[in-house]
């Protein structure tokens, strides 16, 4: 019995070794990373998870219009979906509280009490301001209204008039992390990649809902609808329906219908400022804006309409500047490439390598290199010679030619359309480099304005996106905030209505944090770029806000004469008064013996003794003299040294 005991230890051991070497490494699809994992994509709560599902609807709605040159028209509908709705959309009933002490909005008769006696306090104390017309305050929302668990569900519709989709792609494009036609070494608007992705995630995740896609492409007799949803454990799609129907308007372009758990009360005013700050950074395209609420009064309907049909470039894919890659990335154009030589992969693959340097690139890379070696025979430690010249090398740096930025006019425009601001001015910078990465800089500074608030206010985009989040730590908020000595351009940074609008356009923007929301501080190229485009913008204002000055110093005084013009005139006037009088006191002293004595005076020794006296002697007292014949005395010279005054009679 001991023995059979000892050997079922021995195999309940082996059978625990064996289960101990098992391996226990688990694998995550893209999909179930991003869900575990959402707040890194923006749907850190459902108020942001609206907002940002909003964003990636409209950013893709105008790449694709962009993409066929088509002037960008974006329709966005939230439609809110009471409770009752949402449950028979999804097919279930209603159902009545039978134990009310479970619900976490259960109030007790005693606390029931308290907040009632605290709405009644409330309610007096705002009859006593309305009374005494002492302004309220707004009233905070109770706990009872709405219970922690009870969620707000919202319909989003996103229509435009772009490039579409193809139909086979539809359900990959949607339904599978990681896979788009964005990727690349260009500039896009996009953060992760994961555009509407994450929206059906989100919607997977807080309604189990589809999405339903509507598309059609130029030419197309046909539009293809598609509803589905995504398997995040295997990422892939999960297709309901997939068809195609006529197309009998012609139309093109595509609508996505999502419904998700949102928040709009809490992110309403972020939702309207992120779309009028699209309608800023991209005057050409037009934007109509509706929220459609169970309550009429709730509803919004807000149009942005287009200013001008001149749209920027369409971003050009570029090559890697041999200065930005890294050893992975190496790798990858080795193995990708179609070319056979070390030559023709240095000179076809990279920016600003010809032939010549890709020669002597070769030479300098040490004997086991040489420029008809194949590039597929390249070993590891070779990748790293290559990837350690690369860092030391001295190459030209990459143009600016494959960037899009909005341009002076665009953001003039803009800035004019949706803030009417008083005074304002633009500028685009050059081409500069960070890391091998292209990048142009334009700032907009405007004063005064409708809805601007005094003092500074940022506007920050980046490749034509806005960024509203975690604004304090961004480079363009630092710089305009204890880099620029506003004064010193005659503006008050206190009381003014400022606007700074900077907008940074890069193959590689150097985003930070987890939710990629602000640019950081540390790159000194982005930082001194930034603060130059906003003096340049400031200089210009300064140059207008000086001649207005100027003008209004030129009518401060004309104004401060005017009060002085009756006083003066009055006092000219009796001074001419005076002196008329007395010329006609004189006048009487002559008779007509006088005047037979002047007509025989001798004109040449009154010459003479002119002559002998000096002519540059002035005359003792004044002389007046009236015409002798008194038919032609209808006026009075009033003679002096210096000017002599007629009077009219």
């Amino acid at each position: 019995m001991a023995g059979d005991d000892l050997v079922e230890t021995k195999k309940g051991s082996s059978k625990n070794s064996k289960d101990s070497n098992e391996s226990k490494l688990k694998q995550k699809s893209p999909a179930e990373f991003f869900a575990e994992n959402k707040n890194i994509a923006g749907f850190d709560n459902p108020g942001k998870s609206l907002y940002t599902t909003v964003r990636e609807l409209v950013e893709n709605a105008l790449d694709s219009a962009e993409s066929i040159s088509e002037l960008p028209e974006v329709e966005v509908t939230i439609e809110e979906i009471v409770k009752s709705k949402f449950n028979s959309m999804i097919g279930l009933i209603d159902r009545e509280r039978v134990d009310t002490q479970l619900y976490d909005d259960y109030e007790t008769e005693k606390a029931r009490g308290k907040r009632l006696a605290k709405e009644a306090r409330a309610s007096e104390i705002q009859a006593k301001n309305l009374a005494s017309g002492k302004k309220n305050k707004e009233p905070g929302v109770s706990k009872v209204l709405k219970a922690r668990g009870e969620a707000s569900y919202y319909k989003v519709t996103c229509k435009d008039n772009g490039k579409g989709m193809p139909h086979d792609d539809i359900p990959n494009m949607f339904g599978r992390v990681l896979s788009g036609t964005k990727y690349g070494l260009k500039q896009t608007r996009g953060k992760f990649g994961l555009g509407a992705k994450m929206a059906l995630i989100w919607s997977k995740m807080s309604t189990g809902l589809p999405i339903e896609i509507s598309s059609s492409m130029k030419s197309q007799n046909y539009v293809t609808f598609c509803r589905l949803d995504i398997d995040i454990h295997r990422n892939i799609p999960h297709i309901h329906l997939h068809e195609k129907k006529g197309n009998k308007e012609k139309w093109h372009g595509a609508e996505i219908q999502v419904v998700i758990e949102g928040n709009w009360t809490t992110y309403r005013s972020k939702i309207l400022h992120y779309m009028r700050q699209m309608a800023v950074i991209t005057p050409y395209a037009q934007f109509l804006f509706r929220f459609i609420s169970e309550t009429p009064e709730k509803n919004v309907t807000i149009k942005f309409t287009r200013r001008t049909d001149v749209m920027p470039p369409i971003p050009i894919e570029t090559k890697h500047h041999p200065s930005s890659v890294d050893l992975l990335l190496i790798k990858r154009l080795i193995t990708d490439t179609s070319k056979k030589t070390l030559l023709q992969f240095l000179q076809n693959e990279f920016v600003n390598i010809n032939k010549t340097l890709a020669a002597r690139l070769i030479g300098e890379m040490g004997p086991d290199f040489g420029p008809s070696m194949a590039v597929k025979s390249v070993t590891s430690q070779q990748m790293v010679r290559i990837h350690q010249l690369f860092r030391q090398a001295k190459f030209d740096d990459p143009s600016g030619d494959c960037l899009s930025p909005a341009g002076e006019y665009n953001l003039r425009l803009g800035i004019i359309k949706e803030l009417h601001p008083d005074m304002v001015a633009t500028y685009s910078g050059s081409a500069q480099v960070f890391e091998g990465h292209p990048f142009i800089v334009e700032a907009g500074v405007s004063l005064g304005g409708r809805d601007v608030k005094q003092g500074i206010n940022i506007f920050r985009f980046a490749n034509r996106i806005p960024l509203l989040f975690e604004q304090g730590a961004d480079v363009v908020t630092r710089t305009a905030l204890k880099r620029i000595n506003w004064n010193s351009y005659k503006i008050n940074q206190t009381q003014d209505k400022i606007g700074v609008f900077v907008s940074i356009v890069s193959t590689k923007i150097p985003f930070k944090g987890t939710g990629k929301e602000y640019i950081g501080d540390d790159i000194s190229e982005i930082a001194t770029a930034v603060k130059s485009a906003i003096q340049q913008c400031c200089i210009q204002l300064k140059s207008k806000i000086v001649k207005r000055l100027q003008a209004r110093e030129q009518q401060e005084r004309k104004r401060s004469l005017s009060r002085y013009i009756p006083d003066a005139t009055g006092a000219v006037y009796e001074v001419l008064k005076q002196m008329t009088e007395e010329h006609k006191t004189k006048r009487k002293r002559y008779g007509e013996e006088d005047i037979v004595m002047l007509d025989k005076v001798d004109y040449e020794m009154a010459l003479e003794y002119a002559t002998q006296s000096g002519v540059s002697e002035e005359p003792r007292e004044n002389i007046y003299l009236q015409h002798l014949d008194p038919n032609k005395s209808n006026f009075i010279d009033l003679h002096s040294p210096t000017f002599v005054f007629r009077l009219m009679l």
